[in-house]
């Protein structure tokens, strides 16, 4: 349906979406429990108010879809750990800076000392490298499958160029493994979901079709304008009313069933998939991307021998319950009392695209009103 659509004002234009939302409004009969899973596509819907403006019958929750936000504690504090040596340089990127570890975050630790930089890429990271040769440099290599190419390509070059002083401190997760966690729980009430258009820019989406027929869901993968995200819904609503557990592809112009093959061909040559440790998650099997063996040098962790300690939540904070869609930030205690983004209890509050940080921002701006234009 978007296919027709050529420039970003056409997937904001009101009347367009008023369309869709009358289309859903027809379509629909019963009640729907839709999870999106992409940080981005959670801020588009807090910010445009589209989950405001929906029927009653659709409730629309919110998943484990910022890498931010489900970056576990140990990981934190192992960067904090490898920091402290005066000769290493920490890179990571700028929304890690204030997600809070076991007992501090990378602002304080600055502030204490440590030479914490933010980059934008791991190719800044290597730079950094070859401008400061007598110093490590680290790179915070976080992120779902849209990241990791990236920084494949990084070691690539490193390797390539002989450098020595380069390593990676992995958090790379996958997207389906974690999902599948969040569909297998015995309180598990969602019934359709919308799959995150750039991860399957990357990956494509045939494992999502592995989880329709194991899990009998409909998936409908969408892009992240109020346009693409109303689209997504409508298609997942048809497919819901009819009682059709398939994927469907509502992204086309970005997306293909067996994504990026060259992408995916460099991710596959220097990482492998083995188990992940995940903030409000806990640990899934294979839902992590490693450095394999024979690139063991430039694996940070190895390098320097920290530890990856369990996955400790914060007491009283609920974000858990909110990246498994159980409840909304709203529902939380500390939200906006204790918890703000200037003294963050959980990571979804710190991130740009954290939910609570979401809720946060946009309801108290918006008052819950639509904003479509905005």
């Amino acid at each position: 349906m978007s296919a027709g659509l050529k420039y970003i004002d056409e997937f904001r234009d009101p009347e367009r979406i008023e369309c869709l939302l009358d289309r859903i409004k027809k379509r629909i009969t019963g009640d729907w429990t839709i999870m999106e899973v992409c940080g981005g596509q959670t801020h588009a819907i807090i910010r445009h108010g589209l989950d405001r403006i929906l029927p009653d019958g659709i409730n629309i929750v919110h998943g484990p879809g910022c890498p931010v936000c489900i970056v576990p504690p140990h990981v934190i504090d192992n960067a904090v750990t490898i920091a402290e040596d005066k000769k290493v340089i920490l890179c990571t990127f700028g929304d890690m800076l204030r997600v809070p570890g076991t007992n501090t975050d990378f602002l304080k630790a600055r502030a204490s000392g440590c030479d914490i930089r933010a980059v934008y890429s791991p190719l800044d990271a290597l730079q950094v490298a070859l401008d400061e040769t007598d110093r490590e440099v680290v790179f915070l290599a976080i992120g779902f499958e849209t990241t990791a190419p990236a920084n494949a390509l990084a070691v690539a070059r490193a390797q390539s160029m002989r450098v020595k002083n380069f390593t990676l401190l992995t958090a790379q997760a996958l997207i389906p493994p974690l999902v599948e966690t969040i569909l297998r729980d015995p309180g598990n009430v969602i019934q359709g979901l919308l799959a995150p258009g750039h991860v399957c820019t990357v990956d494509g989406y045939q494992e999502y079709e592995m989880l329709t027929a194991r899990y009998n869901i409909p998936i409908v993968v969408t892009g992240f304008e109020p346009y693409d995200l109303m689209d997504g819904i409508y298609h997942l609503v048809t497919l819901l009313e009819k009682g059709e557990n398939v994927v469907v592809n509502s992204y086309a112009r970005a997306v293909k069933r067996e994504g990026n093959l060259s992408a995916k061909k460099i991710v596959k040559e220097y990482f492998e998939i083995g188990e992940g440790s995940w903030r409000g998650l806990g640990r899934i099997p294979r839902s992590g991307l490693h450095l394999r063996e024979k690139y063991g040098h430039f694996n940070a962790e190895k390098k320097f021998q920290v530890n990856t300690g369990p996955v400790e939540e914060t007491s009283g904070c609920r974000s858990a319950e909110v990246l498994r869609g159980k409840i909304k930030p709203e529902d939380c205690p500390l939200f906006g009392a204790e918890c703000t983004p200037e003294n963050p209890f959980g990571a979804p509050m710190v991130s740009s695209e954290g939910v609570c940080a979401a809720y946060y921002k946009y309801r108290r701006l918006n008052h819950g009103k639509a904003d479509i234009d905005g």
